[in-house]
């Protein structure tokens, strides 16, 4: 926040009375690029995704439909000639309905996760990737089968244990 003095400026050389404005900042770091980018003065602060964490599920759906309405008054306020600050807020408006959406698909997929978790077959996506060649590869226990024939000579001829004298 910068104060300045009537004084100091230039308009109204000769007042001593005192008053304080802040000003937007003009710009600030993107932390993955390192690039300075312009900041946008009329966005809002949104909801951390980290909050929406600990909502119900019931908050979440609520909160995802405020969101859409919101959207579409903007989007008409976009074709009627609204401000510029609305115009602005959209941008925000979607990431916040993304992240929502993020929320909620994944607390799906974790629910999802548990009801298939001692079940003989889940479904393809709830599967590890990975890749094409391991998902192919054996099971463990595929692998160490034996049949009766090895099993056999692995019994009646063992490797052999035996160490030089010194």
């Amino acid at each position: 926040m910068r104060v300045r003095t009537a004084a100091q400026d230039t308009q109204c050389q000769g007042a001593e009375t005192l008053y304080a404005y802040s000003l937007p900042p003009r710009s600030y770091v993107n932390p993955r690029s390192r690039k300075l980018l312009p900041s946008n003065p009329y966005s809002q602060p949104l909801q951390k995704t980290a909050q929406l964490w600990n909502k119900s599920k019931d908050e979440l759906a609520s909160q995802l439909a405020d969101l859409k309405s919101e959207l579409i008054q903007l989007r008409t306020a976009k074709v009627t000639g609204g401000s510029n600050t609305k115009l602005t807020r959209i941008h925000d408006v979607r990431k916040g309905i993304a992240k929502v959406l993020t929320v909620i698909n994944a607390n799906q997929r974790a629910q999802l996760r548990l009801f298939y978790k001692g079940k003989k077959y889940t479904p393809l996506d709830l599967r590890p990737k990975q890749t094409r060649a391991i998902r192919r590869r054996l099971t463990k226990h595929e692998a160490s089968l034996v049949t009766e024939k090895q099993k056999k000579k692995q019994t009646h001829f063992p490797q052999r244990k035996y160490a030089v004298k010194a």
